[in-house]
C-alpha cells in the first residue's frame, strides 16, 4: 500500500513538474549554459525544485552509462513534507559496487555540489532496503579524493540537519569530469547513494597570490595552484539573514550564504546592522560582481558602541573543520552606515587561530569610501587530524587614537584545500553530539537495523541516525525510538502538555530521569502537535530551549521524551501553590533566560520561528532554575525571515494571544513579542492573566496593568513577597519593557532583541542600584510615558521611538 502510493504520488508530481515547467516557466539551463542538475534514482524525466530549476533523472542521461544494470533507483520511505523541495529528495541512486559518471563539460572552474537525504530507502520493486547506517563510502571527482569512509547519516546528526550539500570547487583541464561513488571496503554491507548531482561553471576564484599565515604569524605570499581543489566549508551572511540559492543567480552561481550568529563564540555577539537607507553599493574596481552578492555587503556585524568593553574583548567565530588541511579564509568588507566615511575612523587587528593575519585593517582605506566593497584572502595551515576548532578573531586597533575604536565584517568564507600529497579532500566524519546535549542535542535516532539487503520494508527503520527532519519521517509511520520507561517508577508529573496530553516523571534504564509527554489519542490537534514538536525541535539547539531526548509512536502511543525539568512550570511558582515563593533576582534571570530562548527562535535559528504559545506554563525550571522554553506543538516556521508575517488560523492561549494577530490572522514575530509581555505582568503580579472572579477591570492582567500604570499605582498590585527587593530603577525599567510588549499594535511592540537588551539593563540597574528611597518621583512619570506607547492615540502617527521610549540597544550592546 505504501509502495503504490509512492507511485501515484511521484506521478503526480511527474505530471505537475511538467505542467509548471510550460506555465510557470521553469529554468531548463542544465545544458544550455554549461550546468548540469541530475535528480538521482527518479523514474520521471524531469522535476522541479523549490526555486524553479529544472533537474534531470540521471536514469535518461548521457553521463549515465549502464547505470540500472550497476546501481538501484529507489525512493526515501516517507516524502518528508519538511524538505525545501520535496520531488528531487524522495528518491536516491543506490551503488553497491563502484560506479563513474562521466560529464563532458568545458575546460575551466566549477562548483560540484553533492546532495544527501540519508533516511532509509526502498528500491522500486520493494525487494530490498537500505538504511542509512551501512552507508559507507567514498566519492572521487576524477583522480581528486572528495569523500573516504563517508557516513552521511552522522555527519546530518553532527550538524543537526536532516539534508546537506556538500560544495566543492574543481578544474577541469581536459573537458570531462569522472564522479566516482564506491562503496567502503572497511564496512561489511556498505553502499553508496546519491540524491543531486549539480556542475555549474565558475570563473577561476581562487588562484591569487594570497597571504599565509603558515610559518608562525608572518603573512607571505602564498601562491595557489590552479589545478587545487577547494571544499566549500563556511559561507557566511555576517550580521545579515542568510542569503538562498535563488537571490543573484545569475552572477552568483547558487551559492548558499548563511547566518553567522550559530558561531559567534561566548555571549559578544555584538550589534547587526543594516546600510544606511540612501547608501548605494558600489563594487570597487578590482572586486567582481561575483565575488559575492550584494546582500553580503548590505549587512554587518560590529562590537557595538561601548568603547571601553570593545578595547577588552573581541568578536570571535569558532568554526569547525578538519585538520591536517591548508585553509583559505576570504574575509568581505564594507562600511555601510554614516559617520564613518574617513580613513583612520574605525581600524581593528585580524587573528586566526591566535596568529596575526591583518594589522590596522581599515575597510575606508582598503576600499575607497563608503559603501565600496572590499575583501582579503589569508591561509593557514591547520595541524594534526581529527576535527578541530578554527578561531577568527576581531580586535580594535590600541594603537591608533580612533574616532571608533570597533571592527566589522560583512561575510566570511572558509575553504578546504586539497591535500597534495594524498590528492585528497577527504577528512573523517564528525564526531556524534552526546546523546543528552544540555544544550538541545539532536534525539538519538535508534531504529531497528535489519540489514542493508532485508526483504520486504514492513520492518524498515531509521537506523544509525538519519538526523534532523529524517527523524520526524519515522515517526509518521510508526517507527520508535527505544526511551523506555520503568513503568514501576514512571508517575504523574502534575502537568499537562496543552492540548496534546499528560507529562509524567519516569527514568530510562541508566537511570536518568527523563520527562514523558503522552499524547492523548482522542485529541483531533494530537497528531499535529506531535509532528510539529519533533519537526522544530531537531532544528534546534539552545541552552534556554527544552532538550527532546526521543519520541515514540507505535500501537496509537504518540510519546515525547525530554529532559526532566526538576523544578517544573514557572507558573506553579508564582500562584495557587504551596511552593516557596522565587525572589525577585531569580525571576529577572528566568526572564532573561526566556527572551534569549525567544530571540534565538526569531534570529538564531535557520528559519525564523514564531512559538505561538508563550505563556508561564509553556516555562519549564532546571535543578537551577534556568529557563527553557517548551512546548512547540503550535510553533510556525517561515523560510524567509524577511516575511513580515505568516497567514494562518489563530491559535494560541486565551489571555496571551496577540489581539493584532487574533483580528488579522497574520502571525508576526511581535505576536511572541505581545505574549512575552503578559509573561512579564505575570511574574511581576503573580495573578493569573485572566481571572474571572474578579471585578470587570480586573479580569484581564494586561489591561488592569496597564490601567495601573497609567495611574501610577502599578507597584500596589505587585507580588507581595517583592515588596522591598525591587530598586525602584529596576522596577521602572521592567515595567516599561512589559507595557511596550504589549502595545495593541505590532508595530509598536520592540523585537525580541530590543526586549533582552532592556531585560538585561534591569538587572544591571537591579545590581548596581540599592537606593529605594529616591525612585517615586520617576517611576510616575515613566510609567506615563510607557503606557502612552502602549495604547497611542487613534489619531497618532508617531513611532515608538518618537513618544520618548528609550531602547537600550545601542547603549548596551555588549550585554546581547
Amino acid at each position: 500500500m505504501a509502495r503504490q502510493t509512492l507511485i501515484l504520488t511521484l506521478t503526480f508530481l511527474t505530471l505537475l513538474c511538467i505542467i509548471l515547467s510550460v506555465a510557470m516557466g521553469i529554468d531548463n539551463d542544465s545544458t544550455d549554459s554549461g550546468q548540469i542538475r541530475l535528480c538521482c534514482g527518479n523514474p520521471s524525466p524531469m522535476v522541479a525544485d523549490a526555486i524553479n530549476r529544472a533537474w534531470y533523472s540521471d536514469m535518461n542521461s548521457k553521463f549515465a552509462p549502464s547505470l540500472l544494470e550497476s546501481s538501484v533507483d529507489a525512493y526515501a520511505w516517507y516524502p518528508d513534507p519538511g524538505l525545501p523541495s520535496a520531488a528531487p529528495y524522495i528518491t536516491a541512486r543506490i551503488f553497491t559496487s563502484n560506479y563513474t559518471y562521466s560529464f563532458r563539460v568545458s575546460s575551466g572552474r566549477m562548483f560540484l555540489r553533492l546532495y544527501f537525504f540519508p533516511i532509509t530507502y526502498v528500491s522500486q520493486d520493494s525487494s530490498e532496503n537500505f538504511t542509512p547506517e551501512y552507508a559507507y563510502f567514498g566519492v572521487t571527482a576524477s583522480n581528486l579524493t572528495l569523500l573516504d569512509n563517508f557516513n552521511a547519516s552522522q555527519t546530518a546528526l553532527a550538524t543537526n540537519s536532516g539534508f546537506f550539500v556538500l560544495e566543492y570547487s574543481v578544474n577541469v583541464t581536459a573537458g570531462r569530469l569522472d564522479l566516482t561513488f564506491s562503496p567502503s571496503t572497511h564496512q561489511t554491507g556498505s553502499y553508496a547513494f546519491i540524491n543531486y548531482i549539480e556542475i555549474v561553471p565558475t570563473p577561476d576564484l581562487f588562484t591569487t597570490t594570497t597571504p599565509t599565515l603558515a610559518n608562525g604569524g608572518n603573512p607571505n605570499p602564498f601562491p595557489i595552484d590552479p589545478a587545487t581543489g577547494f571544499q566549500t566549508m563556511y559561507r557566511l551572511n555576517v550580521g545579515g539573514q542568510a542569503i538562498s540559492p535563488q537571490a543573484n543567480r545569475s552572477i552568483d552561481f547558487y551559492r548558499q550564504w548563511d547566518d553567522d550568529s550559530p558561531y559567534i563564540y561566548g555571549s559578544g555577539f555584538g550589534v547587526s546592522f543594516g546600510k544606511d537607507k540612501n547608501l548605494s553599493i558600489t563594487y570597487t574596481p578590482g572586486v567582481p560582481n561575483y565575488t559575492a552578492p550584494v546582500g553580503v555587503y548590505e549587512s554587518a556585524r560590529s562590537m557595538g558602541t561601548n568603547a571601553q568593553v570593545n578595547l577588552n574583548s573581541n568578536l570571535t567565530w569558532i568554526l569547525p573543520v578538519d585538520a591536517g588541511f591548508f585553509y583559505l579564509l576570504r574575509f568581505h568588507f564594507c562600511e555601510i552606515q554614516y559617520p564613518i566615511t574617513k580613513i583612520n575612523q574605525r581600524s581593528f587587528f585580524i587573528y586566526i587561530n591566535n596568529q596575526t593575519a591583518q594589522q590596522q585593517m581599515d575597510v575606508i582605506a582598503w576600499s575607497g569610501g563608503i559603501g565600496r566593497t572590499a575583501y582579503g584572502d589569508y591561509a593557514i595551515l591547520t595541524n594534526g587530524s581529527g576535527r578541530m576548532d578554527l578561531w577568527v578573531a576581531l580586535h580594535p586597533d590600541l594603537s591608533s587614537r580612533l574616532t571608533f575604536p570597533d571592527a566589522l565584517l560583512n561575510g566570511l568564507e572558509v575553504f578546504k584545500l586539497q591535500n597534495d600529497e594524498h590528492n585528497s579532500l577527504a577528512g573523517l566524519d564528525p564526531p556524534l553530539p552526546s546523546a543528552r546535549n544540555p544544550n538541545g542535542a539532536l534525539p538519538t535516532a535508534i531504529g531497528k537495523p535489519g540489514g542493508r539487503n532485508s526483504k520486504g520494508v514492513a520492518q524498515a527503520a531509521a537506523g544509525g541516525a538519519a538526523g534532523g527532519f529524517a527523524i520526524l519521517l519515522f515517526a509518521c509511520f510508526g517507527m520508535c525510538i527505544i526511551c523506555r520507561c520503568k513503568k514501576n517508577v514512571a508517575k504523574d508529573y502534575g502537568m499537562t502538555g496543552g492540548g496534546f496530553g499528560n507529562v509524567y516523571h519516569g527514568k530510562l534504564d541508566d537511570r536518568v530521569k527523563v520527562a514523558i509527554k503522552r499524547g492523548n489519542p482522542l485529541s483531533q490537534q494530537g497528531p499535529h502537535e506531535f509532528r510539529t514538536e519533533i519537526e522544530t525541535l531537531s532544528m534546534l539547539r539552545h541552552r534556554h530551549l527544552v532538550s527532546l531526548i526521543g519520541y515514540c509512536n507505535e500501537n496509537n502511543e504518540m510519546i515525547l521524551v525530554y529532559d526532566y525539568m526538576a523544578n517544573g512550570t514557572l507558573q506553579e511558582h508564582l500562584y495557587n501553590t504551596k511552593k516557596s515563593p522565587l525572589h525577585w533576582k531569580q525571576r529577572l534571570e528566568i526572564c532573561i533566560g526566556t527572551a534569549r530562548g525567544l530571540h534565538y527562535l526569531h534570529t538564531g535559528a535557520k528559519q525564523t520561528i514564531i512559538h505561538r504559545d508563550v505563556k508561564t506554563a509553556n516555562i519549564l525550571l532546571d535543578d537551577k532554575l534556568v529557563a527553557k522554553v517548551s512546548d512547540f506543538g503550535l510553533s510556525k516556521a517561515s523560510p524567509d525571515m524577511d516575511d513580515t508575517h505568516v497567514s494562518t488560523l489563530v491559535k494560541g492561549t486565551f489571555g496571551y494571544l496577540d489581539p493584532e494577530y487574533f483580528r488579522r490572522k497574520q502571525l508576526t514575530q511581535k505576536s511572541d513579542v505581545y505574549s512575552f509581555g503578559v509573561v512579564l505582568f505575570e511574574v511581576l503580579c503573580a495573578r493569573p492573566v485572566i481571572n474571572t472572579q474578579l471585578p470587570e477591570e480586573q479580569v484581564s492582567l494586561r489591561d488592569w496593568a496597564l490601567s495601573c500604570l497609567e495611574k501610577d499605582v502599578l507597584s500596589e498590585i505587585i507580588d507581595p513577597h517583592l515588596q522591598g527587593e525591587i530598586t525602584p530603577e529596576c522596577f521602572i525599567k521592567f515595567a516599561e519593557s512589559a507595557a511596550q510588549c504589549v502595545a495593541d499594535r505590532s508595530i509598536d511592540r520592540p523585537s525580541m532583541s530590543d526586549v533582552l537588551s532592556n531585560l538585561e539593563v534591569a538587572r544591571q540597574l537591579q545590581e548596581s542600584s540599592r537606593d529605594k528611597s529616591s525612585g517615586a518621583e520617576a517611576m510616575a512619570s515613566r510609567a506615563k510615558t510607557c503606557v502612552d506607547s502602549a495604547n497611542p492615540a487613534k489619531d497618532s502617527t508617531m513611532s515608538v521611538a518618537g513618544q520618548g521610549v528609550v531602547f537600550s540597544d545601542i547603549a548596551y550592546a555588549e550585554g546581547r
